[in-house]
């Protein structure tokens, strides 16, 4: 499903072959949010994949692949399927119409085209996608924490690899836990531990704030982060910064002994996936990673490498 944070521009994306409709659409529609355009149906399904509409208005008939199919296609792929698709068309029929709504369309506009009618369409389709979104992020919402929960952050990384197979680009996967939770919960008791934990996912959110950076609750005491366009030396960059932050915390860890404060053990994985491959398997190397450093001594990172093998890096 299509994500996209409340406090973002919305973005619209015109599919039609003439160049002079696509300019009377943007220019009914300029104030609604950012606009692309595309002169064909491939270069509109691209387009759609790159930039993550929460809109598009379509053209019917065009010189590759017709509307209808492009619609298809957009709500066949997971990271478009949430996008609202009004088809604006010559055609007026009950035929195209049901066409239409069985492709996965959400409206439809018939030509010539009416300016209020259009803006008015446009916006209503927007602020749908608006509330739905937001009833969706708040749904995944760790209660305790406010990080994201797992099934959403699971979701996300499969988006995300996706994205990062088709494009060739780096995606990273970092698991963070707090070193000896179990000890500090029994020293300090479940209220305190709770807090520690909320702790943790403000200073995790407060290092991810680049668009499609994601920090979730993964599991108990251990936070997953997804690190979109991220080669294994920025992994390890943002992994060392992750430790020191949590040092800079400065809190107490008595359970570890006098003078003890919280610390973590970071996993990191890092790769261009392959068409072979799957996020499963990043995710095994950043799971395995994080074995790794607590298996090292803790309050240090490791990266996971092909296959199996670690590279501790860190303070010993």
């Amino acid at each position: 499903m299509l994500s996209f944070l409340p406090e973002q521009a919305s973005r619209i994306l015109i599919v039609d072959d003439s160049v002079t409709n696509i300019r009377l659409l943007g220019h009914m529609l300029k104030d609604l949010g950012e606009i692309f355009f595309a002169t064909d149906g491939q270069t509109g399904l691209r387009l759609a994949q790159e930039k993550l509409p929460q809109l598009v208005l379509l053209d019917v008939e065009m010189p590759d692949i017709d509307g209808f199919e492009v619609c298809r296609q957009l709500k066949a792929d997971p990271r478009t399927a949430g996008c609202a698709v009004i088809f604006v068309t010559a055609h007026s029929s009950v035929d195209h119409e049901v066409a239409a709504l069985q492709a996965g369309a959400v409206d439809f506009i018939s030509k010539p085209l009416n300016p209020p009618v259009v803006y008015a369409r446009a916006q209503t389709q927007l602020t749908l996608r608006r509330q739905a979104d937001i009833l969706l992020h708040l749904a995944h919402r760790d209660g305790l924490t406010g990080a994201y929960d797992r099934e959403y952050f699971d979701r996300q990384v499969l988006l995300e690899y996706r994205r990062h197979q088709r494009h060739g680009m780096p995606l990273a996967l970092a698991l963070i836990d707090i070193d000896h939770f179990h000890g500090y919960n029994e020293h300090y008791g479940n209220r305190q531990g709770d807090q520690c934990l909320r702790r943790l996912a403000e200073t995790l959110n407060q290092g991810t704030r680049r668009p499609g950076e994601l920090v979730a609750r993964y599991d108990g005491d251990c936070f997953g982060v997804i690190l979109p366009n991220t080669a294994t030396a920025d992994a390890i960059k943002y992994g060392l910064w992750i430790g020191d932050r949590v040092r800079g915390m400065v809190l107490p860890h008595e359970g570890m002994g006098a003078n003890c404060f919280v610390t973590t053990s970071v996993g990191l994985a890092s790769s261009v996936p392959e068409r072979d491959e799957s996020p499963e398997a990043l995710l095994a190397r950043a799971e395995r990673a994080l074995q790794q450093a607590k298996h090292n001594g803790r309050d240090r990172l490791a990266i996971g490498s092909e296959p199996l093998d670690t590279t501790s890096v860190g303070k010993e």
